[in-house]
């Protein structure tokens, strides 16, 4: 189960305008703007829920998903992924969580992929036959084949996100953090994905909390949406609930930016 409570989350980012001038003024008087990626998100999904965690940019999803992953600590709230504090547990918790980050890659560039999958072996401690039965039922399930010869830097866009989610699974985490897993690819890499994580749901209970524009992705694989705006949570409920009349995904979740000012 994960849950989180009152979780807040702030940024200071320093500015100054263009020219040389303003960057050597800078130097001895730097201004800073507070950004409030998170303000008192608390939400609860249970075991083996495929939920859609939406939101315009800048809206704190990434924010969620780094605090969750125990890559950020939070300034305020409590925060549990099964029991354990992400950030203060965080040896034991990445043994038990999948990330992919759209943007970007856990692959080593220059080196084939099947050499990475090896070295994440090694991180996670992975026993062999468990290493090698999920090596093989990935490389079928996700096509991989060849590709698992091929440098990263050589592989199109859809090939390396098919190769970063199996090297987020080599471990079988139990819970599958998914950020903006879709961006880019094609049409038919889209489908193979999305069908994908819907078998591993199925087949594993893995728990799947999935950010993305592509709201063709929610509808596809989720039932449950959690709307977040401006670092708040402004609505938790199912598909079914916010679709009005005969309107696509798209115009719905649209009219609901535009209800909230987002």
């Amino acid at each position: 189960m994960i849950t989180m409570e009152n979780v807040c989350k702030s940024y200071r980012i320093a500015k100054r305008n263009a020219g040389f001038k303003e960057a050597c003024k800078s130097l001895f008087h730097r201004e800073y703007e507070e950004i409030h990626a998170l303000k008192d998100v608390s939400f609860t999904i249970n075991d083996g829920e495929m939920v859609g965690y939406i939101g315009p940019n800048g809206a704190g999803k990434s924010s969620t998903i780094k605090i969750l992953s125990g890559i950020l600590t939070p300034d305020g709230g409590r925060c549990y992924v099964d029991g354990r504090v992400p950030w203060k547990d965080r040896i034991r918790h990445v043994s038990e969580i999948g990330v992919v980050f759209g943007q970007r890659s856990q692959l080593w560039w220059d080196v084939p992929v099947i050499d990475s999958f090896e070295l994440l072996k090694d991180i996670y401690s992975i026993p062999h036959r468990v290493y090698q039965s999920n090596l093989d039922e990935l490389t079928e399930l996700l096509g991989l084949g060849e590709l698992l010869r091929s440098p990263a830097r050589q592989l199109s866009l859809g090939q390396r996100m098919r190769c970063e989610i199996a090297a987020s699974l080599l471990h079988s985490p139990r819970i599958l953090f998914l950020d903006e897993p879709t961006i880019g690819l094609d049409a038919v890499s889209k489908l193979a994905v999305r069908e994908f994580i819907r078998g591993q749901n199925e087949k594993h209970g893995t728990t799947v909390i999935l950010t993305t524009h592509d709201m063709q992705d929610i509808e596809a694989l989720t039932k449950r949406i959690i709307l977040i705006g401006k670092g708040q949570i402004l609505l938790d409920g199912t598909l079914e609930d916010i679709k009005k009349g005969d309107g696509n995904i798209d115009e719905t979740v649209a009219e609901l930016y535009r209800t909230y000012e987002i």
